[in-house]
């Protein structure tokens, strides 16, 4: 039988997963939704990555403004920050596509999208983090935050 901390490891890893899985199927709809034109940006990409970071502003200063990083919180975090958004963005495929760029003689854009892509990420992110600071007052009971392990 699972003791305490070995349980909550094993909760933490599972909804990880899960969010890994919802995060990953989100990521290959948005391409197949969202396709490159030949020769130009590479749209899904940028949408998704900068969606994330958007999306990951809002949960990490949302969930530190209900408490501390604990319980179903904690699980919160880690099963849709970690999991759902981690495998939804892509800084894996944003460096194949600068090196594909730039391969293919598209310096500039091989310069511009990957530049464009951070400032715009960081202040999507900012964003975020203004907008969950509006949203949830500090110590916010109720919703993912309640509650213990």
């Amino acid at each position: 039988m699972r003791t305490g901390p070995e349980r909550s490891r094993a909760a933490a890893r599972a909804v990880v997963a899960v969010g890994a899985v919802a995060g990953a199927c989100a990521r290959h709809g948005a391409g197949q939704w969202l396709s490159t034109p030949p020769r130009g940006w590479p749209v899904a990409t940028t949408a998704v990555n900068l969606l994330g970071c958007l999306a990951l502003g809002v949960l990490l200063e949302g969930l530190a403004r209900c408490g501390p990083d604990t319980g179903r919180r904690r699980l919160v975090r880690l099963g849709a920050g970690t999991g759902l958004i981690g495998s939804f963005t892509t800084c894996s495929t944003l460096a194949v596509e600068t090196d594909l760029l730039a391969r293919d003689g598209r310096v500039a854009l091989a310069v511009a999208y990957p530049l464009v892509s951070v400032v715009a990420g960081v202040v999507l992110c900012g964003l975020g983090v203004a907008l969950a600071a509006r949203l949830v007052r500090p110590g916010t009971p109720g919703g993912a935050g309640e509650g213990g392990t």
